[in-house]
């Protein structure tokens, strides 16, 4: 049966990445019909907005996307503009990441052993972007956390570590500083564990939590907390791994699943058919796992460790010289 994929396409890195990324699945077996659409200065250029209305109703029709990072316009330095990955997440309404941080054999990394789950809320916080200026020199930002938002969060969190074979629930926080905002996050996490009485929990406070994953962060499992700390946490644990050819994002909505390639920049600093395409070849992974196709995303991410570990065929930023065409063909011949 042909599987049903929006391919969310944003340009520079990802123009290389996703011809590399549709010709390994396809070697894999599984056979997929990917509807393609441009995001972000992708679109911008071709005279399109950067979020095509036909790209969120492909999403919404579909379920499932694999997406490389949305580009900004090179053109407008804009702060105001804002970022085209989050306005994707918001449209689509995604309100949970899975930010997966495991060791890849072959790549180099700070510690070995490590495995887990930096599990983020996306929809409130200070990320909700709530900022006026009271008089001039002086503005605000807005932290909003509500109990609605914070239970339906906990609860996929939960049931997300729970299907997946997790054992462990760390809530991250600052409740001791933050007594009403985070206090509340942390009281919805309590009353949603109750229903797992099989997962351990525990609580931490976010600074704690950082020290204690750059000194041991093999005792961690699952990793639960709100939009900032998430955002933070996460690629702190990125480098701990590797980097970004070690993690990528899977972003979950009610009847969505996003798989997205955390990494990208422009063709002009990167170079044609230069980039790595393991950021957009992990999550596709994932969404193989996701969709039932557990064998062929195990003989991906095999082949995968074999090239790495073999360090014949690696693009230039992990160490080698390869193209990135060249880098796939390695990976499918690993198969």
């Amino acid at each position: 049966m042909t599987l049903r994929v929006t391919l969310v396409q944003g340009g520079g890195a990802g123009l290389d990445q996703t011809p590399a990324v549709q010709a390994i699945v396809k070697a894999a077996g599984v056979a997929v019909d990917w509807d393609e659409h441009s995001a972000g200065w992708a679109s911008m250029e071709r005279g399109g907005p950067p979020l095509p209305e036909a790209l969120l109703k492909s999403v919404r029709a579909t379920g499932l996307a694999l997406k490389t990072k949305l580009l900004p316009s090179p053109l407008v330095r804009d702060e105001k503009a804002g970022n085209f990955n989050v306005q994707f997440r918001r449209e689509l309404g995604l309100f949970a990441s899975v930010r997966p941080l495991k060791n890849l054999p072959g790549l180099p990394a700070r510690f070995s052993g490590v495995d887990m789950l930096v599990i983020r809320e996306l929809t409130e916080d200070l990320y909700a972007a709530i900022e006026h200026e009271i008089v001039p020199g002086v503005v605000q930002s807005i932290k909003v956390v509500t109990e609605a938002a914070s239970r339906r969060f906990f609860r996929f969190a939960f049931e997300w570590a729970r299907s997946y074979g997790r054992k462990s629930v760390v809530c991250v926080h600052k409740a001791n500083i933050l007594k009403l905002a985070d206090g509340l996050f942390l009281e919805a996490f309590r009353t949603v564990a109750r229903d797992f009485p099989d997962l351990e929990t525990r609580e931490l406070i976010v600074d704690n939590c950082c020290m204690q994953m750059v000194s041991r962060p093999t005792q961690f499992d699952v990793l639960v907390m709100g939009n900032l700390y998430g955002d933070l946490v996460s690629d702190l644990g990125a480098g701990i791994v590797g980097g970004i050819s070690a993690t990528h994002g899977i972003n979950v909505g009610d009847g969505i699943h996003v798989y997205d390639a955390l990494h990208g920049g422009s063709r002009e600093v990167i170079g044609v058919n230069r980039a790595n395409p393991l950021p957009l070849i992990l999550p596709a992974i994932d969404l193989l796992e996701f969709v039932g196709q557990a064998e062929a995303a195990r003989r991906i991410a095999a082949a995968i460790t074999k090239v790495l570990t073999e360090r014949k065929t690696l693009t230039p930023n992990l160490g080698g010289q390869a193209t990135t065409i060249e880098m796939a063909e390695a990976i499918i011949g690993a198969l």
